[in-house]
């Protein structure tokens, strides 16, 4: 009798992710466990259910058997799971942390259907990343959805959805800057400690543009803090302009109050991430919660 289920949620988990080596990530496991845990399984069913291509993984004829097997036995063991907490009247609310840009702006285009689609209830927590990681470690929140994180032992990460920064104003701007443009407009800028600053400052570095040459008319230490401030601009005078996320500025962009330009050569992104403390990975709610957040990588900004 197989009663090590850990070799299934593997087998589950490289099927869902077409890679051992992204299954590996996902679980916290090396990549040669990964395959040792698909070897183990495959000599205990004496068949061969992967194929490795080089370009993923392919089932075969009894791997796509097992795969529909292990999809019915994994939806019976979170039933029961759901069942016992019921039984022991545990109420568990699961605690969503993010860092502001994520939770003010990204989450809340599909925060109340995580609830329905993982039937339990949700609580968010907005801080800076930091914090949010902190509470992490100390299992205050169950899964951290961050940006710019400050890579610690004991986390597994995982990337999520790219963030485009992009330059922004209240005044209507060609579609394509140059240089000395940027030198003429007037800058609303993040504080020297933020992440948002330094990747402006880096990817400007590259191009021969000194951030420092900049007209700076203010400095906020908030992404919310530009937005507003750029939505109180005078549009007579020198257009004021910032970098911010694009999800941040959505609506703006949409109902036509803020406009957005490109630089050529200019591509500003940073990679958002989902991260949960390795003593849970094999927590069966919390993979519900990631599976159904990774499905929303198609995000409107």
């Amino acid at each position: 009798m197989l009663k090590d289920f850990s070799k299934v949620e593997t087998f589950l988990t490289v099927v869902r992710e077409k890679s051992f080596s992204k299954a590996s990530k996902k679980l916290g496991i090396s990549q040669p466990a990964v395959t040792q845990q698909i070897k183990l399984l495959e000599e205990y069913l004496d068949i061969q259910i992967v194929d490795r291509k080089k370009n993923g993984i392919k089932l075969t004829t009894a791997g796509e058997e097992l795969y529909k097997v292990a999809i019915k036995l994994e939806k019976h063991l979170l039933a029961a799971e759901r069942e016992m907490l019921r039984l022991v009247n545990k109420e568990v609310i699961f605690v969503l942390g993010a860092s502001p840009m994520i939770g003010n702006y990204i989450l809340p285009n599909f925060l109340n259907d995580i609830q329905e689609a993982i039937k339990n209830n949700v609580m968010l927590k907005v801080e800076d990343a930091a914090e949010i990681t902190e509470k992490l470690l100390d299992k205050k929140v169950d899964l951290a959805l961050i940006e710019a994180p400050i890579f610690q032992e004991g986390i597994i990460y995982r990337e999520w959805l790219e963030d485009e920064l992009v330059i922004t104003s209240r005044s209507p701007l060609p579609k394509m800057v140059k240089k000395e443009d940027l030198l003429s407009y007037n800058w609303i800028c993040r504080e020297e400690e933020s992440n948002t600053r330094k990747i402006i400052h880096e990817t400007f570095e590259k191009m021969d543009v000194d951030c420092k040459s900049f007209k700076v008319k203010s400095i906020v230490t908030s992404s919310t803090a530009v937005k507003h401030t750029l939505m109180k601009a005078n549009i007579e005078d020198t257009p004021t302009v910032s970098i911010i996320s694009k999800h941040i500025i959505a609506d703006e962009l949409e109902n036509g109050v803020l406009y957005t330009t490109k630089m050529k050569g200019l591509k500003l992104t940073r990679m958002l991430y989902l991260c949960y403390i390795k003593d849970r990975k094999h927590d069966a709610l919390i993979d519900n919660v990631i599976n159904y957040i990774m499905s929303k990588q198609e995000i409107k900004a």
